[in-house]
Order: C-alpha cells, then structure tokens, then sequence
C-alpha cells in the first residue's frame, strides 16, 4: 500500500470517480492522503454529495498525472472508518485540512482504500501493476 500512497502523493491531485444513483459518473479532484495502519486514506466532508454517493456505491477509480508526464489509475473499495485515531493521522499527513476540520466537527470522514491496485501508465514504456 505504501507504493501506491506514494504515487498519489507525486500526483499531488487525483481525481476520484463516483456515481449518482441513476449510474452518472462523477469525477472530482482531491489531494490529501494519509497513511494509518498499513491502508491509505482520503477524506471529504459528509454534507457533500461525493460522500452519500461514496456510501452508496463503494468501488471508485482514482487517477492522477504525475509531473514526469507518467498517469495512475487505481481501482478500490471505499470503506469508511469512524475513529478519531485515523482522522488524527490524516489531519497530521495534511496539515492543510485544519483549517476546515477538526476531531469532532461532525463533517470530517476519513475513508480508506480496500482491495486497491494501481496501474502506472506511460506514453514511452508498458503499464507497470502496484498491489
């Protein structure tokens, strides 16, 4: 799991794929990752639309550019987590999000990536597997 947080981290935005109910793709850009345990993590707020969508369909596509012009795409499950101890460890891998968030604020989740492998894309050489 490592490997593949680090390639998020070089993408510095990623984009995760969701879907409405009716089956229309959405896509929107995220930049902060954490690692806990052994899994990586993303957050969003709970009032947002990606979040209900998230909950109701867990399986998600994540891409991202990287700046030497190399792309991932990551397939996984979202699972969302509930304890304080793992939305300390993303506040603590992003600092940037206190200034929206803080432990018991009632908006902030944390959900982690399950089942994730990452394919590395190039113009110049074959895709590379990261589980």
């Amino acid at each position: 799991m490592h490997k593949i947080a680090e390639e998020m981290k070089k993408a510095g935005v990623f984009y995760i794929a969701t879907a409405e109910a009716d089956g229309q793709p959405r896509v929107r850009p995220f930049g902060a990752v954490a690692e806990f345990e052994g899994k990586i993590y993303i957050c969003t707020n709970n009032t947002k639309a990606c979040y209900a969508q998230m909950l109701a369909n867990p399986k998600t596509e994540i891409s991202g550019m990287e700046p030497d012009g190399t792309w991932i795409r990551i397939t996984a499950k979202l699972v969302r987590d509930d304890r304080d101890a793992a939305r300390s460890a993303m506040l603590e891998a992003n600092p940037d999000l206190k200034q929206l968030y803080h432990l018991g604020d009632g908006i902030f989740e944390v959900l982690y990536l399950e089942d994730a492998v990452c394919t590395k894309y190039s113009f110049t050489a074959e895709p590379i597997v990261i589980k």
